[in-house]
C-alpha cells in the first residue's frame, strides 16, 4: 500500500525537492475562502399545475460581502435553468393562480421593486417602485391583484421645540431624535423609523399600491378569501401592544372598503391565516397565553364564515411553523421540529399527523440550527418542493411528487465541498448528571481523527434558548473541525423539538440544570477517549453566550472560552434590549425593581467572581438583541479581576453576527486564534 503522509510530511518533502510519487496527497480541508464559495437553495414556489418549481439560488458575492439571490426554474424532469439573474438580488417568488406569471421582489443598489414576469415570453415589468421592501406577497384568486405587507412611515412626536437660525451652507450637528416608544430600536433594523407595517393591494397590471389597513399598530401576512373579497390579516390592535409583544389576532378586511372585523379575540398570539382551496375553512397557528417562557402553538381550523375554532394538534407535542393547505383541501402541511430534525408533516382534519420528509433544513449556514422552507402545488397528487439538509451540504432543492420518494434536483456545492475532507457527524445521547434526562448531542470529528485521547475539543452551545441544533451542515462547525478540533454540540433542556415540557424545564430557571446537561455531554466525550481533558474549550452565541459565560463561573475545566453576544445581566437586558418587554413579561414575569435578587441570581454576572478561564468576548456593534453593554459588563468584570480577556467588536454587525461571509470568517478565526493561544499542548510544543 502507498504511504499516506500528513500535510507536514508532504510540505517537508516538497521543500527538500523529494518527489512524492506514489504518495497520495491529503484531501483539502474546509478553509475560510470556502465560505465565500458556498451556495444554497431557498424560498421555493410551485406552480398550480405542479409541473414547474422556482427557487432562490443564493450565492456569496465576494465583492459585496453579502448573500445574493437568483431565481432558477425546474420544469418537469429537466435540469434547473436560470430564470432571473444579473445585477441585484431577487427573491420571494410567487406563481399567479393560472401559473402564467411570476411575482417576485428585486433589490440591489436602488430601491426595492415588486416585479411580474410572464413565463412564456420572459417579459417582465415593475409593478411598483417602493421605498421599502415588500413581503408576504399573495395573489388574488383571479390573478388581478397582489396583496403584500409594506412599511408606512409615520410622524414622530413633535415637542414644538424652537430652532435657531441656520446660516446657509452651515455644517451643523445632526438633528436630535425624539423618542416616545417602548421599543425604539430593533436588531437588524437599528433605530426604528416612526410608522408601522400595513397590508396593501396593487393591480397586477401595475399602479399605485393602496393601503388596506392603517393606524399606529401594524398588520401583516395577508391571505385571500376564495372569492377575493376579503383578506385575512394578522395584527395587534390592543391598547399598549408594545407591553404585550406576542399578542396578535386575526382580522377579516374587506378589500373594497377596508372595513376590519376581528376573527379571533383571545389573550394569546394567533398568526399564519390560511384559507382552504375550496374557501370553506380557515386555518391558523396560535395558543392561549399563560405567560410562560415557552409555549407551543396549536393548529386551529374553523368553518367559514363563523364556525367554532377547533384545535387539531393537542396530542402532537412538537413545535409547528410554515403552515399551508394541501391542494386536496382535506389536510394541511407544516414544518415540525423533532429531536434535532426539521420534519415536513401532513395533518388531516382529525388531527392525525404523518411525516412526509425528515430532512428539511440547510438554511442556517453558520451554525447547525433547525431551519428550512417548502412550497406545494398541483392537484391531489401534489408536488412539494423543499430545502433538503445534510451533514455535508447546505440546502439543496428536493421534490416530493405524489407518493414517489423525494428527489434532490440540485447539487449546488458538489464542486466545492465534494473535493474536501469534511467532518464526520455522529449522534450521541447522554443521561444528564442532574436527573438522567436524555440529552441529544452531535460530535463532529476532524478528517484525520484518531481516538487516542489527544484531540482538543470545542463545546459549541446554541442560542435561543428555545431553539435546537441538529445533524446539518454548518460552516463554523466544519471550520473548527478542519483545524483538528472535535466539535460537540447538544440540545440541553430548554431546547425545542422535544416537547413543551422539555422546553419549560428552564422556565424561570435559566441558566440552571441545562448547564448540568452540557457538562454531562462533555464527560461522555472525555470518557470515550475521544479528546484530551486538558484541551477542552467552550463557546456559544446569544443563549449559548449566556451558558458559556455561566459555565466558566461554575467550572475551571475549560482551557479557554469564547463568549459571543451574551446576556450577562437580566436587569439591563429586560430594560434596554429590543425584546426587553418580552423578557420581563414572559421569561421572568417580575419587574427588575420589584425582585432584583431574582434577576441577579439568573444572571451570569452573579458567578463572575469564580471565573479563572481566559475568555474572549465578542459582539456586533449594532446588536440590539443582546446589546454590546452586556458583553462589556463581562469583559470589564474579568479585567478588573485580572482574568486574561480580550474584547472583539464587529463593526456593522447585528445579532446575526455571521450573516455576512466576512463576519462569519472573522468570528471563527478569532475564536480559533484565542483557543490556540491557550491550548496547553501548543504551549508545551513551544516550550512554554
Amino acid at each position: 500500500m502507498p504511504l499516506r503522509p500528513g500535510r507536514a510530511v508532504l510540505l517537508l518533502l516538497t521543500a527538500l525537492g523529494v518527489p512524492a510519487t506514489g504518495l497520495a496527497a491529503e484531501p483539502e480541508r474546509f478553509t475560510v475562502d470556502h465560505v465565500f464559495e458556498l451556495e444554497y437553495a431557498a424560498a421555493p414556489a410551485v406552480a398550480p399545475d405542479g409541473d414547474r418549481v422556482v427557487y432562490v439560488r443564493t450565492r456569496m458575492d465576494r465583492r459585496r460581502d453579502r448573500p445574493v439571490g437568483e431565481l432558477w426554474i425546474v420544469e418537469g424532469d429537466d435540469a434547473p435553468q436560470p430564470l432571473v439573474t444579473g445585477p441585484g438580488s431577487y427573491g420571494a417568488p410567487r406563481f399567479s393562480p393560472d401559473g402564467a406569471r411570476l411575482a417576485y421582489v428585486a433589490s440591489g443598489d436602488g430601491p426595492p421593486a415588486l416585479m411580474i414576469r410572464w413565463l412564456d415570453t420572459g417579459r417582465a415589468f415593475r409593478v411598483a417602485d417602493l421605498e421599502y421592501a415588500p413581503r408576504d406577497l399573495a395573489w388574488s384568486p383571479d390573478g388581478t391583484q397582489l396583496a403584500f405587507t409594506l412599511f408606512v412611515p409615520g410622524e414622530p412626536l413633535d415637542l414644538g421645540a424652537k430652532e435657531a437660525r441656520r446660516p446657509e451652507g452651515a455644517d451643523w450637528a445632526p438633528a436630535v431624535k425624539v423618542i416616545d416608544d417602548v421599543v425604539y430600536r430593533f436588531d437588524g433594523r437599528g433605530f426604528l423609523k416612526e410608522g408601522a407595517e400595513h397590508v396593501h393591494v396593487v393591480s397586477a397590471s401595475g399602479g399605485t399600491p393602496r393601503a388596506l389597513t392603517s393606524g399606529e399598530h401594524g398588520f401583516s401576512d395577508p391571505a385571500w378569501s376564495a372569492d377575493g373579497t376579503t383578506l385575512y390579516v394578522v395584527g395587534n390592535d390592543a391598547p399598549d401592544p408594545e407591553l404585550d409583544p406576542i399578542e396578535s389576532e386575526l382580522y377579516a378586511v374587506e378589500v373594497a372598503s377596508g372595513e376590519r372585523t376581528a376573527v379571533t379575540g383571545r389573550d394569546g398570539p394567533d398568526r399564519s391565516p390560511r384559507v382552504s382551496p375550496d374557501g370553506r375553512r380557515l386555518a391558523w397557528l396560535g395558543y392561549d397565553d399563560e405567560r410562560l417562557a415557552y409555549q407551543q402553538e396549536e393548529l386551529w381550523v374553523r368553518e367559514l364564515p363563523d364556525g367554532a375554532p377547533r384545535a387539531l394538534t393537542l396530542d402532537y407535542d412538537q413545535e409547528l411553523g410554515d403552515l399551508a393547505w394541501h391542494p386536496d383541501g382535506r389536510s394541511l402541511l407544516a414544518l415540525a421540529t423533532v429531536r434535532g430534525e426539521t420534519h415536513l408533516v401532513r395533518i388531516d382534519l382529525e388531527g392525525r399527523v404523518r411525516t412526509l420528509a425528515s430532512d428539511v433544513g440547510g438554511l442556517s449556514l453558520g451554525r447547525p440550527y433547525g431551519s428550512g422552507a417548502y412550497a406545494v402545488g398541483g392537484g391531489r397528487t401534489a408536488t412539494i418542493a423543499y430545502t433538503r439538509a445534510g451533514p455535508d451540504r447546505p440546502a439543496d432543492l428536493a421534490l416530493l411528487r405524489g407518493d414517489r420518494e423525494p428527489e434532490t434536483v440540485t447539487d449546488l456545492n458538489g464542486d466545492v465541498l465534494g473535493r474536501l475532507a469534511l467532518a464526520r457527524i455522529e449522534k450521541l445521547t447522554v443521561p444528564s448528571q442532574h436527573d438522567d434526562l436524555p440529552v441529544d448531542a452531535w460530535v463532529a470529528f476532524p478528517p484525520d481523527f484518531e481516538a487516542d485521547g489527544s484531540a482538543p475539543m470545542i463545546l459549541e452551545i446554541h442560542g435561543g434558548p428555545f431553539a435546537m441544533y441538529g445533524p446539518t451542515f454548518a460552516a463554523e462547525i466544519q471550520r473548527y473541525a478542519a483545524e483538528g478540533y472535535v466539535v460537540v454540540y447538544a440540545n440541553p433542556r430548554g431546547s425545542t423539538g422535544y416537547g413543551e415540557a422539555f422546553a419549560l424545564e428552564i422556565d424561570r430557571a435559566y441558566p440552571g440544570h441545562d448547564h448540568d446537561d452540557l457538562m454531562s455531554v462533555v464527560d461522555a466525550v472525555v470518557q470515550r477517549n475521544w479528546v484530551d481533558p486538558e484541551r477542552l474549550f467552550i463557546t456559544g452565541g446569544s443563549g449559548g453566550g449566556v451558558l458559556s459565560a455561566y459555565a466558566t463561573g461554575r467550572t475551571d475545566r475549560f482551557a479557554a472560552a469564547a463568549v459571543i453576544k451574551p446576556v450577562i445581566n437580566w436587569f439591563t437586558m429586560a430594560l434596554a434590549a429590543d425584546i426587553g418587554p418580552f423578557v420581563r413579561r414572559h421569561w421572568i414575569r417580575e419587574d427588575p425593581w420589584e425582585n432584583p435578587q431574582f434577576y441577579f441570581e439568573r444572571s451570569p454576572i452573579s458567578v463572575v467572581g469564580n471565573v479563572t478561564t481566559p475568555t474572549l468576548v465578542m459582539v456586533g456593534e449594532e446588536d440590539w438583541r443582546t446589546p454590546s453593554w452586556e458583553a462589556e459588563q463581562w469583559y470589564a468584570a474579568l479585567k478588573l479581576r485580572k482574568v486574561e480577556a480580550a474584547y472583539v467588536r464587529v463593526p456593522g454587525a447585528s445579532h446575526g453576527i455571521a450573516s455576512r461571509p466576512s463576519h462569519l470568517v472573522a468570528k471563527t478565526e478569532h475564536i480559533l486564534g484565542w483557543f490556540a493561544r491557550h491550548d496547553p499542548a501548543k504551549a508545551e510544543e513551544a516550550g512554554e
